[in-house]
């Protein structure tokens, strides 16, 4: 494994922007599970027609993909959080490669290098 030196001040950076990240999309979770509820509730209420029924069903799924990505990026700032607190944070969890600097700020919950997650995306990962 690669050993790289991140500089603490720049560590404590990324941890607040994790935290603040983990905080936000959980609030998001919150209220899109909240607004699903709500939404199931009024649709049960009224009589239905076919086409509204596909447009609530196209509408859920809609909000399960947002849930779903929104819980796989939880998991990764997750990851990354318990990287800061086991020290390899920056470093990938494949190969243990280094991340850049650049990939760290513009993704603070990256795991992996571009290549491995590009090849990690075309594998369906």
């Amino acid at each position: 494994m690669t050993q790289r030196a991140l500089d603490p001040a720049f560590i404590d950076q990324q941890k607040h922007r994790l935290l603040t990240l983990r905080s936000q999309l959980l609030a998001v979770r919150q209220g899109e599970r909240n607004e699903e509820r709500d939404l199931n509730t009024e649709l049960t209420a009224q009589p239905h027609e076919y086409e509204d029924e596909a447009q609530r069903l196209a509408a859920i799924d809609i909000q399960e993909d947002l849930l779903d990505r929104n819980d796989a990026r939880l998991t990764r700032i997750e990851r990354a959080l318990q990287k800061i607190d086991e020290g390899t944070y920056g470093l990938s969890d494949a190969s243990g490669k280094p991340l850049s600097l650049e990939r760290l700020r513009a993704v603070p919950e990256a795991l992996y290098t571009e290549e491995e997650q590009r090849q990690r995306e075309q594998r369906g990962r």
